[in-house]
């Protein structure tokens, strides 16, 4: 019958083997454990278990993990509050890896069942087990850690394979002696190895039962903690280890006394080498202690790097890496000027907002390097573990520091560039609010005692750069966005685009995909078009992707037909990269009644947007379609309540509203729409609608509309007004109040476009609907 095959989740054991027939239970911490353990819960609850022969390494890779383990069931799983799971298991069968998949939560292995080889002599099969039983019983006699009833069950046992694994897995072997047993499967040559390592155990006794002996007649209440130490000298002799815990922990003090470490830190590594000199190299202690004191020692305490404060050669690099981000490069030259008159300023967190893809995490390193500080980056975009950022106490298995601490150890100084990154994409569980912990990170007036839970010391994070990059500082929590200088980075314009790309994109995409300015020619003209017709953003990610496309296609075709280069114009992008995906020239093309044009501001961007309105004979109803949200139909009504207040200025009925039915529609249905920057355009569509005149085409609008009229400041003025330039459209309405935001758009914008700054709706009628304002009395607005 062939062995059975599966494919099934896996699970690196540390410092752990497991044997088929054995039931037992473990913790599970790794992201990547917990995950096969709930991929293996859905399904038919088996997974596989193999010894990871490294325990320090945190994601292991295939090497690191041994071939043949134990196909294993989860019979019970249990929660605990720390996040970690306790799985109780029992093994099925040894099985071997065939093939190994690294998915990107789960790692799945393909494995065979792999059945045991008889042994073909029954006579000294006979031999080996009554051995086994022997040397059983002989440890019984010298320590009698077993208890009685698994001693009496495992003489019972007939089946030589079934004896060996149960005597490995009850045995006090090293974890890699018990894998040696696992990966036996010549029943004869398993017991022969387990024999021999369960001689060389009995025989450690024998000695350890002399030594006691040896100290008993010496032993004193006063001489315990040096008798102790003795014992553990004599045992080492005996085995002839000189690589003692005492020998590691006296190294570790060698290297501390090379450093001028804090006080604190020395009198806990003191404490902690004490430990490590007292315990046995074998036991599950020592790997825990040892890990501590080196990741303590590995912490810069005292280690710091020499900061640039050189202005000139700061703007050089700046201006090298980014074009345009005026703002952001002189708000980074401020704090270097203030650095070089004050060497203790603490500064600002600086964070950067923005939409994606307009160059705040580069800009970050840019930062890095013209200061001369270590860079490094931690992401927190989906972050819920309040432990993720102060780490685990050392007391759990599988413990580990927390982010900050992981970064300082990673830049190896004490004053880095530390690039939070997404810190608006944090969450929070029944685990801990990290946003919570992130408070006293970025506190200049906390973090000089930062207490992480695994160092259980404080490290001075004061001499620390943060930087903070978010998309939507609306989702920042209130306390966080209190300690941060907020630096909003606008999208870039047509013209920024085009040179980001001929300066910065399409030079690296011909280097990585191995051709030169020569080999591949693209023109501004063509550059441009892809810019409007292929992409649709505010930063530059889809247009890298574009050009690394075309460039890959141009490599394609002069490796195929050996051209020497290739020239990329309007046909050829066709013929690369399709047909236009956007157009931006969807003005109208006559001017419509019951149709204006307003402005959006999108997590990508701005954009214009179209509100249509129908009057039909009815009953007063009003329909509000467009997956509108509850602000922008509260715009819709606050603008109908408007018109009602002043019906006459317009001509209209008093009673109108009760004739009509009017049906207020946003095209792009399948887009959720919401906010008050709607409001005039609602209102300018809802007169035009009611009244006959026609609003003019070439007119976009935005602003918050009240019930008298006003009109109020709304956000995201420069993307917006890119988005109408796109459009076309070379007149723009914006609220009075907006003017400042004006003062800070792109030069060419100001010089093409023609901005009216609007109080209240009688100026935006009057732009918006010339003919109509011409013929109604809108003096008698009540604005």
């Amino acid at each position: 019958m062939a062995n059975k095959r599966y494919t099934l989740p896996l699970i690196p054991l540390r410092g752990l083997t497991v044997f088929p027939g054995m039931v037992l239970h473990f913790d599970v911490g790794r992201k990547k454990s917990i995950a096969a353990v709930d991929e293996a819960m859905s399904a038919s609850r088996l997974v596989f278990l193999s010894y990871q022969r490294d325990s320090f390494i945190e994601m292991p890779q295939r090497a690191d993990i041994s071939k043949i383990g134990v196909v294993a069931e989860i019979k019970q799983i249990l929660k605990l509050p720390d996040g970690n799971l306790r799985v109780l298991i029992e093994g099925i069968s040894r099985a071997g890896i065939t093939r190994y998949h690294d998915d990107e939560d789960v790692v799945h292995v393909s494995v065979v069942e792999k059945s045991d080889i008889p042994c073909e002599d029954f006579l000294q099969e006979q031999v080996l087990m009554r051995k086994i039983q022997q040397l059983l019983s002989d440890y019984f006699d010298l320590y009698e850690k077993i208890n009685p009833e698994v001693m009496a069950s495992l003489m019972e046992i007939e089946e030589a394979g079934q004896l060996a694994d149960v005597t490995a897995s009850n045995f006090p072997l090293k974890p890699q002696d018990k894998q040696r047993v696992l990966e036996e499967l010549d029943v004869r040559c398993r017991m022969e190895t387990l024999i021999a390592l369960m001689e060389n155990e009995n025989n450690i006794l024998e000695v350890e039962q002399g030594v006691m002996s040896k100290l008993k007649t010496s032993l004193d209440k006063n001489q315990r903690d040096y008798i102790l130490r003795e014992q553990m000298k004599i045992i080492q002799e005996e085995l002839g280890d000189f690589e003692s815990g005492q020998a590691e922990a006296e190294d570790y003090r060698n290297k501390m006394k090379k450093r001028s470490l804090p006080k604190e830190v020395c009198e806990k590594l003191e404490e902690e080498f004490a430990r490590l000199s007292r315990l046995s190299v074998m036991s599950q202690e020592y790997g825990v202690v040892q890990n501590y004191i080196e990741t303590v020692l590995a912490m810069p305490w005292e280690i710091t790097t020499e900061e640039n404060t050189d202005i000139k050669k700061a703007k050089e690099i700046l201006d090298r890496d980014h074009y345009g981000l005026e703002k952001v490069k002189e708000r980074i030259l401020e704090y270097l000027a203030v650095k070089c008159l004050s060497a203790d300023a603490k500064g600002s967190i600086i964070c950067l907002a923005g939409p994606p893809g307009t160059g705040k995490t580069s800009i970050a390193r840019s930062l890095a390097e013209s200061l001369g500080r270590q860079y490094v980056r931690v992401s927190l975009g989906g972050i819920q573990n309040e432990a993720e950022i102060r780490g685990h106490r050392k007391t759990y298995v599988g413990a580990m520091p927390g982010r900050i601490v992981a970064a300082l150890k990673q830049a190896g100084s004490k004053n880095p560039l530390i690039l939070l990154d997404e810190i608006d994409k944090m969450s929070s569980d029944f685990r801990g609010d990290p946003t919570a912990a992130m408070l006293e990170v970025l506190d200049p007036e906390q973090n000089k005692g930062f207490r992480d839970h695994f160092l259980e010391l404080p490290f001075d994070l004061s001499q620390v750069l943060f930087v903070t990059t978010a998309n939507s500082i609306e989702n920042i929590p209130a306390p966080l966005y209190d300690r941060m200088d907020i630096i909003e980075i606008s999208g870039y314009t047509e013209e920024e685009k085009l040179n980001i790309a001929k300066k910065y994109l399409l030079p690296k995409q011909r280097k990585e995909n191995g051709l030169t300015a020569k080999s591949l020619k693209v023109s501004d003209k063509t550059i441009q078009l892809l810019i409007e017709g292929y992409t649709r953003e505010s930063g530059v990610r889809s247009l890298e992707r574009k050009l690394a496309a075309i460039c890959r296609k141009a490599a394609k075709e002069i490796v195929e037909e050996e051209k020497s280069g290739i020239s990329v114009n309007e046909k050829t992008l066709k013929k690369y990269l399709g047909g236009r995906v956007y157009l931006y020239d969807r003005m109208q093309e006559e001017n419509m009644v019951g149709m204006a044009t307003g402005l959006a501001w999108t997590q990508v961007g701005g954009d214009t947007l179209y509100i249509e309105v129908n009057t039909m004979k009815g009953n007063g109803k009003l329909e509000l379609t467009g997956n509108l949200g509850d602000v922008m139909k509260e715009s819709a009504r606050a603008a109908l309540s408007f018109i009602r207040a002043n019906y006459e200025a317009f001509g209209l009925d008093a009673d109108f509203y009760k004739e009509k039915d009017i049906h207020i529609h946003v095209p792009d249905g399948a887009i959720p729409k919401d906010g008050p920057s709607a409001g005039i355009t609602m209102a300018t569509a809802l007169i035009s609608a009611l009244t006959g005149e026609c609003v003019n085409r070439n007119v976009a609008m935005t602003g918050e509309i009240t019930l008298r009229g006003k009109v109020l400041a709304i956000g995201g003025l420069r993307e917006k007004s890119l988005a109408a330039y796109r459009m076309g459209i070379r007149k723009i309405i914006i609220p009075f109040e907006n003017k400042k935001d004006f003062e800070e758009l792109p030069s060419n914008i100001k010089a093409e476009v023609e901005f009216v700054f609007a109080k209240d709706m009688k100026t935006v009628l009057e732009n918006a609907i010339s003919g109509g304002a011409k013929k109604w009395n809108l003096s008698m607005l009540h604005c």
